[in-house]
């Protein structure tokens, strides 16, 4: 094959795809503001309200569009929620948050910064394969316990939650239920009604749309105090002009996710699979985390005992391989994976692993590629190491 990047960080971000780019294209010049009341904002609302009504289809939600809150990200929504559960907390009777040791950043620090202010927060433990306890989480959940918060499917291993299960204990419990779901949404089939869910967050930039536009699902009934206050958009959810261009793409983009899902599935885990068995079958002692069976279809996380995972990184660059150690959001941590050190991976082992998250356009041949140059890349380093493979 040539040489162009060979792009294996699609959990990272992905590419728009070319669908979505040429209707963003299309769309520059519906300027207006949606919250105007003349032609040009009538027609700009009437684009943002399809989005919407898209956006709501991809999980579960096209009953009621209205459900859909239109964010700037999952690191809004997530916030958002977790705000919420603050103002909550000073008013009322429950204050404890229980989420996982797996939670992506963005939940995690959130979850800490409640733990500042007062709230008792219980960080539940998950198995070899990252799955969530629910003997722990059952234990954990209780009439105190305000909100519950499980990421869908993990963004450094891929593992997904059995989230109708977590479900059951949180609403036992009269807790609130949230879910990260920004990995999950347009990789695996997503229902807010058979999750249960009271809270789900999305980012458009993981499904082949723009970055800076996100949304977070908010069932009827369920408790939200805005995060940004200012004007009534967002039915008073969420102030701030339309993004309407970002807006848009995203709703081509769930348009199309929706669409291609089980063509996508069936491709990229054909791939994953492929890259998986020559790994193994190439590479002595490598280690595969995450669940085996229930795991993203793009996803695959691995341990080279022995090497280093950012020497491994680096080589792989130099080759034009684009992959990742972990979490984007935190590769500029020296510290191994907080989500491999929970499912019980020793800190030498977590620090040489490498992620490859694969997308709609992986090829056979990329894989191939991958396969050819990773064997050598680990041989070189591990004799190099004063670890033991």
């Amino acid at each position: 094959m040539d040489r162009r990047p060979v792009y294996l960080d699609y959990n990272a971000t992905t590419p728009l795809h070319p669908v979505v780019k040429d209707t963003m294209i299309a769309d520059l010049d519906l300027y207006a503001n949606a919250s105007s009341m003349h032609e040009a904002g009538r027609r700009a609302r009437a684009r943002v309200e399809a989005s919407r009504a898209a956006v709501a289809l991809l999980v579960g939600a096209g009953a009621d569009p209205e459900q859909i809150i239109f964010t700037s990200g999952g690191s809004e929504s997530n916030n958002t929620v977790f705000a919420t559960m603050f103002h909550l907390g000073r008013k009322g009777p429950r204050k404890g948050i229980v989420t996982t040791a797996i939670e992506h950043p963005c939940v995690l620090n959130s979850a800490r910064w409640l733990q500042s202010e007062g709230f008792p927060v219980t960080f539940v433990g998950v198995d070899d394969h990252g799955r969530i306890n629910l003997d722990e989480l059952q234990a954990a959940v209780g009439s105190d316990t305000l909100l519950v918060s499980v990421m869908a499917a993990n963004n450094e291993i891929g593992t997904i939650q059995d989230m109708a299960a977590v479900s059951r204990i949180a609403k036992a419990a009269g807790a609130w239920l949230h879910t990260d779901a920004t990995q999950a949404v347009g990789k695996i089939p997503v229902d807010v009604d058979s999750w249960g869910v009271d809270y789900l967050t999305m980012s458009c930039h993981k499904l082949y749309g723009p970055k800076g536009i996100g949304a977070l699902y908010l069932r009827k009934g369920a408790p939200l105090e805005p995060l940004i206050r200012g004007g009534h958009q967002e039915h008073g959810h969420r102030a701030g002009t339309y993004n309407n261009i970002g807006i848009f793409g995203f709703g081509t983009a769930a348009e199309l996710a929706l669409a291609e899902l089980p063509a996508y599935a069936a491709r990229v885990t054909a791939l994953r699979n492929r890259l998986r068995d020559g790994i193994a079958q190439k590479i002595p002692k490598a280690r595969i985390n995450g669940h085996p069976v229930t795991v993203l279809p793009n996803t695959l996380n691995v341990s080279f005992p022995g090497a280093e995972g950012e020497s491994i990184l680096l080589y792989l660059d130099l080759a034009g391989i684009h992959v990742s150690t972990g979490s984007a959001c935190a590769s500029g941590s020296l510290e191994p994976s907080h989500v491999l050190l929970a499912t019980g991976v020793g800190p030498e082992l977590a620090h040489g692993s490498i992620r490859f998250s694969l997308g709609r356009d992986t090829t056979e041949a990329e894989i191939d590629y991958v396969l050819q140059q990773l064997p050598p890349i680990i041989a070189r380093l591990r004799a190099m190491s004063t670890i033991e493979a």
